[in-house]
């Protein structure tokens, strides 16, 4: 892992902006808020956290307001919006307030913790990249960098959802073959303007849109490097997945195969 030195002198002249799309989020939202700075900082990164809350009934906008007061209006800006409008539109809200010249995109429920974020920028900028996404089926950065990486994994699903998870991912990658390990996954770092052609692309909803992200980046030409992460399912709230959207799932791969 590079250390604070190391990471000033990769990212010298970056800005990394941070989409934390959200919803009914008020108990995660200050933890993972203070485990991005503490990663940026601590690297000594420019950075920013763009809430994009969709009309949240819990309070969560309440709380990024408390947050802004704490970190100050640079650093944390909440963009809401009227109500449940989808992931793709709500990066795409959020790339309209970055300023960085990179963009992460994350949950914000703990399954991606920002510890990972200083290796997806070590890759990038050895590789120049334009795309770094992170994997839970690797055991090592492709392309390969020097020193000990931990093996991805995912915790606290039953065995049921990882089998579910990884035959997706398999009979996506058998179908639309564009050389990433891990499709499905959220945590990624792009290149501002590659985030924005890409999106604009991008077709599918739901399950579907990840995977329709990284193979259309594909098909663009632009470059992708993976780093394993660990995965772990999320802490307050529900996360759901039933017969309706693995259907879905299937039937965006089969249409993404005929398109791209």
């Amino acid at each position: 892992m590079a250390s604070p030195f190391e990471m000033t002198a990769l990212a010298s002249g970056h800005k990394y902006s941070v989409i934390l799309p959200t919803y009914n989020e008020r108990k995660n939202l200050p933890i993972i808020v203070w485990l991005i700075a503490k990663t940026f900082s601590e690297n000594e990164l420019d950075w920013e956290i763009i809430i994009v809350d969709d009309a949240s009934p819990d309070g969560t906008q309440e709380v990024a307001k408390q947050l802004i007061g704490v970190y100050g209006e640079d650093r944390i800006l909440l963009k809401p919006r009227a109500g449940k409008l989808g992931l793709g539109t709500a990066y795409i809200h959020g790339l309209n307030f970055c300023t960085g010249n990179f963009v992460i995109i994350m949950d914000a429920d703990f399954s991606h913790h920002p510890k990972f974020i200083p290796e997806f920028i070590r890759l990038q900028h050895q590789y120049n990249l334009d795309i770094v996404t992170g994997t839970r089926y690797r055991s090592s950065t492709t392309p390969s960098i020097r020193g000990q990486v931990t093996p991805g994994g995912v915790y606290g699903w039953d065995l049921k959802r990882k089998v579910i998870s990884r035959g997706a991912n398999f009979f996506a990658d058998t179908v639309l073959n564009p050389g990433v390990s891990d499709l499905t996954g959220s945590f990624r770092l792009y290149r501002r303007e590659v985030l924005r052609n890409v999106i604009s692309q991008v077709q599918s909803k739901g399950y579907v849109f990840q995977m329709e992200m990284m193979a259309r980046a594909r098909a663009m030409g632009y470059t992708v490097g993976e780093v394993p992460i660990t995965f772990v399912d999320r802490i307050f709230g529900e996360s759901k997945l039933g017969a309706d959207e693995i259907v879905g799932f299937a039937k965006g791969v089969w249409a993404l195969f005929t398109s791209i």
